[in-house]
């Protein structure tokens, strides 16, 4: 088994998932303006970031010029699922988006690991997984059919 800790605290970023998103859309629809709700979220989540990095050791912004610019993608992928799930939430409904999302996330980190991306650790992807890819995507279908 894997190291509870890591665990307990990756379980508590999913349940976190959603309840970002039914929050956000909320904001979205009282702002009148989901693109406005993604920006507090930003400000938001930056000023928490921003702390916890004055507080666990400023010093590695000073390596952040050297790193290749392909790795600040992941800014524009985080600001594009916030934006999409706080415009589509309230029309598509929260269960119906993060279903999706959680689906493309397993999806691509069956695909990541598969081919080693971005420096993961390569693990195949066998009969057994795509196995489960496959179950994944028909319950997707099932429940998006409901």
């Amino acid at each position: 088994m894997p190291n509870l800790q890591y665990v307990l605290v990756m379980l508590a970023a999913g349940i976190g998932v959603p309840v970002l998103a039914a929050l956000n859309a909320q904001l979205g629809q009282r702002l009148g303006s989901p693109a406005a709700a993604c920006a507090v979220l930003f400000v938001v989540g930056f000023a928490v970031a921003a702390a916890v990095t004055l507080a666990t050791g400023p010093g590695a912004l000073r390596r952040l010029a050297a790193q290749p610019p392909y790795l600040f993608l992941g800014g524009t992928l985080v600001a594009f699922y916030i934006l999409s799930v706080t415009y589509i939430a309230p029309a598509f409904g929260l269960g119906n988006a993060i279903l999706c999302v959680l689906f493309g996330q397993i999806l691509s980190a069956a695909l990541i690991d598969h081919f080693g991306l971005f420096g993961a650790v390569p693990k195949p992807l066998g009969l057994q997984r795509a196995g489960g890819l496959a179950v994944m995507a028909a319950g997707l279908v099932l429940a998006l059919r409901a």
